[in-house]
């Protein structure tokens, strides 16, 4: 009894939410191809969540499939004229084809068809991302504290570099910072990397060099994250902490600011894997995911939309590198053919697929190395 309840407790507590999550994530992103496929003129055949056997499924009247698979990792939309899921062309069917079906097919489309109706599944993950940060925010507000020093950590950057309480931090590398979680975003990515943090004291302001050290935290779920830190607290009195309310407008605008945020701050990390600053065990897969999904649902449904909202910015940005079988290999194909005024070959972009099937299989194995290493602990 004892293990079928723990079985239960981790399918209700991890596996639901993650599906969830990601059902929601992978709905938008392929209902982003499908709509701007439809608009320009393309038909589709199937539009599915998961992969594999169909689980449930209808034909609308426009001889699309409508499926539920039965692998829910994924999903796909398939367009007239492809060969599989992964928008493979079928050329000999293609090329049966009379004109007038010939030009509904994917591969008959205007390059520019294409490339909107490629590009569309990424930019509907970052309007996901938008739309939940803009509800949030309109609903619950937003809390902020001002950039004000109440306690400096002993050893730490900021003590050596000479800063005190009381200080206003006003601009960091020269980049104006209004409040404190603008200084923890900007110095949390930097570690071991030389910084100068501008502080206003007395009415002047000072610039004071200083290098993030490189940390190791535990948050509230017992999960440990490298980051860096600079040793400088603030409290509700001295930062003044209060919750800022959004109209509608304004509330978008906070949306597209914090998608922003998740965009440059995963830029910044991996420019942190590449030099060294910080590790790849950060890099998680299904299973870190799944743990997270079951983790912020303890904290409530706002919580676990906004893991779906930061989720949603990766996968879009993921889909964007230029790695062939991903959305942005597409759209590179579709660049050399707008150079060269002729799309490339089919056998180099077979070959090219192979490879961009490899590197994704490959990131994905040690996403799981990870993953698995991590729960070994």
């Amino acid at each position: 009894m004892e293990m079928l309840a723990g079985s239960l407790g981790f399918v209700t507590g991890y596996i639901v939410p993650f599906l969830i999550v990601l059902t929601l994530i992978v709905f938008v992103h392929e209902m982003g191809h499908y709509l701007a496929g439809r608009w320009s003129g393309i038909g589709v055949t199937a539009f599915s969540v998961g992969f594999g056997p169909e689980l449930l499924g209808f034909t609308d009247k426009h001889g699309t499939r409508w499926k539920l698979s039965a692998i829910p990792l994924g999903g796909y939309v398939k367009f007239l004229g492809d060969d599989d899921p992964a928008s493979t062309p079928d050329y000999d069917a293609v090329a049966a084809l009379p004109e007038s079906e010939r030009k509904r097919t994917f591969l008959g489309a205007a390059l520019w068809k294409r490339a909107v109706t490629v590009a569309a599944g990424p930019i509907a993950n970052f309007v996901l991302a938008i739309a939940i940060f803009a509800v949030m925010f309109s609903i619950y507000g937003r809390q902020i504290a001002d950039p004000i020093v109440a306690e400096v950590r002993p050893d730490s950057a900021a003590q050596a570099a000479g800063v005190r309480p009381g200080d206003l931090l006003v601009a960091l590398d020269g980049h104006a910072v209004t409040t404190f979680d603008d200084v923890r975003r900007y110095v949390s990515v930097r570690p071991e990397l030389p910084i100068t943090v501008t502080v206003r004291r007395g009415g002047e302001d000072l610039d004071l060099p200083m290098v993030p050290k490189r940390t190791e935290i535990t948050d509230q779920f017992g999960n440990k994250v490298e980051l860096g830190l600079i040793g400088i607290v603030t409290n509700q009195e001295t930062g003044n902490f209060r919750v800022v309310e959004y109209g509608p407008l304004e509330a978008v605008g906070q949306g597209v600011i914090q998608s922003w945020h998740i965009v440059t701050g995963t830029f910044d990390y991996l420019s942190n894997l590449v030099t060294g600053r910080m590790k790849a065990d950060q890099l998680g897969g299904p299973i870190r995911v799944a743990q997270a999904s079951g983790q912020m649902a303890t904290l409530g449904v706002a919580a676990l939309l906004q893991l779906a909202a930061v989720l949603s910015v990766s996968i879009g940005l993921l889909n964007l590198m230029p790695v062939p079988v991903l959305d942005g290999g597409h759209l590179m194909f579709y660049a050399v053919e707008a150079v060269r005024g002729r799309p490339v070959g089919p056998g180099a972009q077979d070959v090219a697929f192979r490879i961009g099937m490899a590197l994704v299989l490959m990131l994905m194995v040690f996403a799981t190395w990870n993953d698995i290493s991590m729960l070994l602990g």
